[in-house]
């Protein structure tokens, strides 16, 4: 009963609209790409793997995305994608069940674990700070069967690489403790298969950016309002391109409540971004 897309429709939008008006208008303009990179969501896969030759190597750089105009994102976490195997033993839950390992019950003790030691959800230690979320849980056919096996999928998020990968042990370790204490009557015990990779790393660009530098002017011109830079703790294309050697800026479009069934698009911002866009691609007042 929704239709979702705001996230990243408008951002996508926004760039075809300055694009076509450069055209229609014949509007002069520096040289310029357009690139509409896919499957951002599921891990930046188009910013990880697109031809730097074909982008143009610009020396400045906009990917829109995430809210108001007139906040600038300079800064993004970095992230780890988990994949996590639990193996028990199957049996008769109704006549044998001192004979089973309940995978199950394995992943539970390694959650709770992380939820009271703090490293699950968000995340404060002393200074350090992140978040983590185990987002799929799968397992089990029958009531009657101790269940054998469930796979899991997670994350865990942080500005800061070391501590990032502190949560990331945290995770390991509260799986491989769950599964080792779980044992059946003959002394079996459960087993861990934990895989993880780094989805994208995380970047702050500095105030004097030439790409923030034009992004503060766009905004100042368009909205004639003093621009925000701001940090987030979610992904962008922007991580990956930074991390290429593409110094990245990253400006909303008017998308809000991301990820939700209440995602709205504030119809006003994303003309505003529109404009901003326009000025960025043209460097002129046009709009």
């Amino acid at each position: 009963s929704t239709a979702l897309g705001a996230d990243n429709r408008s951002g996508a939008a926004a760039l075809l609209s300055a694009a076509v008006t450069m055209l229609e208008r014949k509007l002069p303009h520096p040289p310029a790409t357009f690139a509409w990179l896919i499957q951002e969501e599921i891990g930046l896969i188009g910013a990880k793997n697109a031809s730097l030759r074909d982008l143009g190597r610009p020396r400045l750089a906009f990917n829109y995305d995430s809210g108001q105009p007139a906040n600038l994102i300079i800064a993004a976490t970095g992230a780890y994608r988990i994949a996590i195997e639990v193996e028990g033993v199957a049996s008769h839950a109704g006549v044998h069940p001192e004979l089973g390992v309940n995978a199950i019950t394995i992943a539970s003790m390694a959650i709770a674990q992380l939820q009271k030691d703090g490293f699950l959800g968000t995340i404060h230690k002393g200074q350090r700070t992140g978040t983590s979320n185990v987002g799929m849980v799968q397992g089990g056919e029958a009531t009657n069967v101790v269940t054998p096996h469930v796979s899991l999928r997670a994350e865990v998020r942080s500005h800061n690489p070391r501590f990032r990968k502190t949560i990331l042990n945290r995770f390991n370790g509260a799986f491989e403790r769950a599964a080792k204490s779980v044992r059946n009557e003959l002394g079996q015990a459960g087993k861990v298969r934990f895989k993880s990779q780094l989805d994208y790393e995380a970047f702050r660009l500095g105030r004097r950016e030439p790409c923030v530098v034009a992004a503060q002017r766009a905004v100042r011109s368009v909205l004639g309002k003093e621009p925000v830079l701001v940090a987030v703790d979610g992904g962008l294309d922007a991580n990956w391109l930074t991390a290429r050697g593409i110094p990245t800026v990253t400006i909303g479009a008017g998308q809000h409540g991301a990820h939700t069934v209440g995602e709205t698009l504030n119809v006003t911002e994303f003309e505003q971004g529109c404009r901003i866009a326009l000025r960025l691609a043209t460097g002129t007042e046009n709009d």
